[in-house]
This record gives C-alpha cells, sequence and structure tokens, in this order.
C-alpha cells in the first residue's frame, strides 16, 4: 500500500514538473534562428556601385542640361511670339483704320476721294490699271479687307504657336525638375556609401579607382592606338585646349559651365566656345550632332565621348591624354583618354 503511495505522488511530480517545463520547451521550440548578418561587401564591390551611381547621375545631368536648354529655347519662342502677336495687332488696327477712313470718304463722296491715293499707297499700280475711280476704290477696299484676314489668320497661328510652345515649356520643366531629383537622390547614394568607409578605406577606395583607370589606359595603349597619331591642329581647337586646360583643379557641378565650376559637357562647350565655334551643350548631343572621327585620325582638340549612352566627354590634348570633369566630388583634372569606355571620338568644326 504504502509503495502504490510512493509510487503515485512519483508520477504527479513527474507531471507537474512536465507541465511546468512545457511552456519553456515551446517557447524554444518556436523562436527561430536570427539569420546570419549579410556579408561585408569588398572595397572594389562598393567602388563599382559607386562607379555605377556616378554614371546614373552623370546621364541625368545630360537630361537635365538638354531639358534646360529647351526650356531656353520655348522660352525665346514664346517672347518672339509674343511680338509678332503685338506687332499684327498693331497692323490690324491700323488697316481698320485705314479701311474706316476709305469707306468714311466713300459715303461722303459717292467715290473714291482724290486723298486715296495717299491712303492706299500698297498698291499704286491699282491706279493705272482700273478704269474709273470708283471701280478702283472698290477693288483697293476689297485688298485692304484681305489683308485685314490674312493677318488675322496670321494671328491665330501666333495664338496655337504661343500655346504649342507653353506646353512644351512645361514638358521640359518637368523633365527638368525629374532629372534633378535623379541626379540629387544617386549621388547622394553615392557618398552615404563613402561616408560609411573609414577613412583609411576611403584613401584605399581612390587608389582603387586610379589603379582601374590605370589598367584600362595601360591596355589601351598597348593597342598601339597612338601609333601615327598626329599632334598638329587648327588654332580654333588650340584656343580651346588652352581653355581647358586652365580649368584644371576647378570643381565638377554637373549642370555647371563656368567660370569656377564645370560638369563634362560644359567644360567642353566652354573650351569651344573659347576657341571660338559653338557646339551643343550636352555630351549625348555633342556626340549626336557633331561630325565622327576615326580614333586612328584622332588629333589634339578633338572630343572623345564614353560610354555607351554617351553620359561623359573630354578633350584630347594629345600623348594619350584628356582634360576632363570626371564626377562629383573630383575637380578638372588630365587623365588617360582610354581610362574609361570609350564610344567615339568627333571634331567641332
Amino acid at each position: 500500500m504504502n509503495r502504490r503511495r510512493h509510487a503515485t505522488a512519483a508520477i504527479t511530480v513527474i507531471c507537474a514538473l512536465t507541465v511546468l517545463a512545457s511552456p519553456a520547451l515551446t517557447l524554444q521550440a518556436s523562436a527561430s534562428p536570427l539569420p546570419p548578418p549579410p556579408p561585408k561587401k569588398s572595397l572594389e564591390e562598393v567602388r563599382k556601385e559607386i562607379e555605377v551611381l556616378y554614371r546614373q547621375a552623370a546621364a541625368a545631368t545630360d537630361a537635365y542640361n538638354l531639358a534646360e536648354e529647351k526650356t531656353k529655347e520655348q522660352s525665346a519662342e514664346i517672347v518672339q511670339v509674343a511680338q509678332l502677336i503685338v506687332a499684327g495687332r498693331t497692323k490690324i488696327e491700323a488697316l481698320k483704320a485705314r479701311a474706316g477712313a476709305a469707306a468714311r470718304a466713300q459715303y461722303r463722296n459717292g467715290g473714291l476721294p482724290d486723298g486715296a491715293q495717299l491712303v492706299l499707297t500698297d498698291d499704286p499700280q491699282l491706279f493705272l490699271d482700273t478704269a474709273g475711280r470708283l471701280k478702283a476704290g472698290a477693288k483697293a477696299t476689297t485688298d485692304l479687307l484681305g489683308e485685314m484676314n490674312r493677318t488675322q489668320a496670321q494671328l491665330d497661328v501666333y495664338a496655337k504657336d504661343a500655346g504649342e510652345n507653353w506646353t512644351k515649356l512645361e514638358a521640359n520643366r518637368v523633365r527638368q525638375a525629374k532629372a534633378k531629383q535623379e541626379i540629387t537622390d544617386k549621388i547622394a547614394a553615392a557618398k552615404k556609401l563613402e561616408s560609411e568607409l573609414a577613412a583609411e578605406e576611403r584613401e584605399r577606395l581612390r587608389r582603387l579607382e586610379e589603379q582601374a583607370q590605370y589598367r584600362a589606359q595601360t591596355t589601351w595603349l598597348g593597342t598601339g592606338v597612338l601609333a601615327g597619331l598626329k599632334a598638329d591642329t587648327t588654332p580654333e581647337a588650340k584656343r580651346a585646349i588652352a581653355f581647358a586646360t586652365a580649368q584644371i583643379g576647378k570643381p565638377y557641378e554637373w549642370g555647371a559651365e563656368g567660370p569656377s565650376t564645370f560638369d563634362c559637357s560644359g567644360l567642353t562647350q566652354s573650351a569651344w566656345n573659347a576657341g571660338g565655334l559653338a557646339i551643343p551643350r550636352t555630351s549625348q548631343e555633342q556626340w549626336r550632332l557633331l561630325p565622327r572621327v576615326d580614333i586612328k585620325d584622332m588629333r589634339p582638340g578633338d572630343l572623345i565621348v564614353y560610354f555607351k549612352d554617351a553620359s561623359h566627354i573630354g578633350m584630347y590634348v594629345g600623348n594619350g591624354a584628356i582634360v576632363h570633369a570626371p564626377r562629383p566630388g573630383r575637380n578638372v583634372t588630365l587623365a588617360g583618354a582610354g581610362s574609361m569606355e570609350i564610344l567615339g571620338v568627333v571634331r567641332p568644326v
């Protein structure tokens, strides 16, 4: 009997311990293990990511610059159309005054007055070809009304042009704002990546950037591309080169055309303006519109366009080097012409 009581008590204690332990076991079983931390990016991976971000910012800068140019053009056209509208309205008022004077004279005299030749001086042959004063006066009045109608039709066209230009202007402003936001976002993301690095890592990052450029330049030179290239160039190109090299050390700033800061195409455009030739504003437009030159015929002053989207451009200055405005955080500098992916060469003429 005692043995049975002891066995029952033991079973009761075991059950109680099991019940008390069950929540802890349940919690332990339900708790999922923490995921491993993401692997840390290598410095080379960070360099490539930053490079992509700055290239995307450069492409957006080209879009911004193009939208800005179009906005300027549209604004100028709107002003011109407004001036034409004012001139047209003034002409209509003058024509109305002449038509009213002629009509009043005819009403008073029953025909065309002697002073009509002074009023209707636009077509003096009219009076020589008509049989009589009355018939001449009627034709002159008809011509006057026709001119009024034509002028009014021109005003209608001008008004339509003004409306279309306003629409284009607003569309370009929207594109400009969108590009500006994209530029700001990409540069901020690149700067954030750099800021997360220690000072020593940032210095190593700069060296990695230089090493990547050096490797690309060495590979490019190894193709023998400089063999046979001529060093002579035109007086205009010499002035453009002198301007570009004088800007070395000035900071990059997207959308800038000088005098204290430049983006890549702002530098090349300003340099060639100094050389005496007007060229398009953006690197993509410079690539699209300027005459292309085979790289074996390249000469100092030519512009080398980089990357498949033509998002970067620099000026070839001879001896395998370019002057260019690289990117935010960098200054206008000399660099190897083959240190980036070359799309082609153009020559302002």
